[in-house]
């Protein structure tokens, strides 16, 4: 088997943080290959919500709250230059959220969670419910208080996964799109090059592995558990009501998210089924019923879409980013769980440090995979 390509680096994986961390590396004049065994945003990252809003994912002071807030800032930083550099316009919407709770019990646990959030210096706000639809008239009679917050928004999934390939594109990197790594070459600690479905061997000097959902197969590879397991999520989009939703609302056990093009995603279930991506009639039927609950006038509103995606979860829904151990020149960036777009900025830049440097970030230093590996 011959050695068709060399490169420096190769990442594994072409959804939003393969391509992310190809970005960086580019600016660090690395030569970069990515391998993707579908096409770039084939998976997960065509399918998500793109939500830019982190709240919900905030219990506390903590590496996990650093590390989204830190991709959060980044992320506003970055999209107007990512536009400018890819030409894909990524559909960046920042009309704000309500976090919206209908009896008093979730009322004072929603208080508590504002409160937690107002000692992280984030900016949010309490409403009563007479206040809350004011603000949104379209809410429910029943919501009885909201926390909002105006600084959160979304953008299009699939085109922020395709602006950052752009950009990396532009500036050197190579995509190798329908390309399936089958195994790794290496000698003593290192790996020398991965072998793909086509029969040929990349040649490279140091191997990342973001292939989402996908990662585990490398553990296997390379001695060692990597626990990253698909969790499907199915998700739907509605056509605009005539007089339109204004913010992105979480409640009911559901998220909405108005979109530029005017469709408002409903989001999202989360089901251990291996690898299935069907859309079933059961979590269909509950995602409507919950979005209509929250907004009364969707009920009538057009059905645009539905999907479902695989999410790569890991075991604590925290992403396990750092060195591979027992490897010199491995780096995993994967499990990203639900959070894979709002962490996709800092991920990137960490990634690339890692990479260029050899030297692991404070800020991802909390979520290597020794975590989940017996001592």
């Amino acid at each position: 088997m011959g050695i068709s390509q060399t490169t420096e680096v190769v990442i594994a994986g072409g959804g939003v943080i393969g391509c992310s961390i190809a970005n960086q590396l580019s600016k660090a004049d690395k030569k970069v290959i990515v391998t993707e065994r579908e096409e770039v945003a084939a998976e997960a990252s065509r399918a998500a919500a793109g939500l830019l809003a982190p709240l919900g994912e905030l219990s506390g002071p903590g590496p996990f709250t650093d590390l989204l807030l830190a991709s959060w800032n980044l992320n506003l930083e970055l999209i107007p230059v990512l536009e400018d550099a890819s030409g894909v316009r990524v559909e960046y919407h920042h009309p704000g959220s309500l976090h919206t709770v209908t009896d008093a019990e979730d009322a004072a646990y929603l208080r508590e969670q504002m409160e937690a959030w107002e000692a992280l210096g984030l900016q949010v706000s309490w409403l009563e419910g007479d206040e809350a639809r004011e603000f949104e008239p379209l809410l429910e009679p029943g919501v009885v208080a909201a926390v909002y917050s105006p600084r959160d928004g979304s953008i299009k999934p699939a085109a922020m996964t395709r602006a950052y390939a752009e950009s990396a594109r532009r500036q050197g990197v190579t995509f190798y799109e329908h390309t399936e790594i089958t195994g790794i070459e290496h000698s003593a600690s290192r790996v020398v090059g991965v072998q793909t479905a086509r029969g040929d061997v990349i040649a490279c000097d140091h191997l990342v592995i973001a292939a989402g959902a996908w990662s585990a197969r490398f553990g296997s590879w390379l001695g060692f558990s990597l626990p990253v397991s698909p969790m499907r999520g199915q998700i739907l989009s509605l056509r605009q009501p005539a007089s339109p939703l204004k913010h992105i609302l979480f409640g009911e056990g559901v998220y909405l998210v108005p979109k530029l093009d005017g469709t408002i995603y409903v989001s999202a279930t989360v089901e251990q089924v291996g690898f299935d991506k069907a859309v079933t009639a059961e979590c269909i039927a509950w995602l409507l019923s919950s979005a209509i609950q929250l907004v009364p006038s969707l009920a009538s509103a057009p059905i645009a879409d539905i999907w479902a995606g695989l999410r790569p979860w890991s075991p604590d829904s925290r992403p396990i980013l750092g060195k591979a151990p027992g490897w010199e020149n491995v780096t995993l960036a994967t499990g990203h769980s639900a959070t894979g777009f709002e962490l996709s900025a800092i991920t990137g830049k960490a990634i690339a440090d890692l990479v260029v440097t050899g030297q692991t970030p404070a800020i991802i230093r909390a979520f290597g995979v020794e975590r989940f590996l017996s001592p």
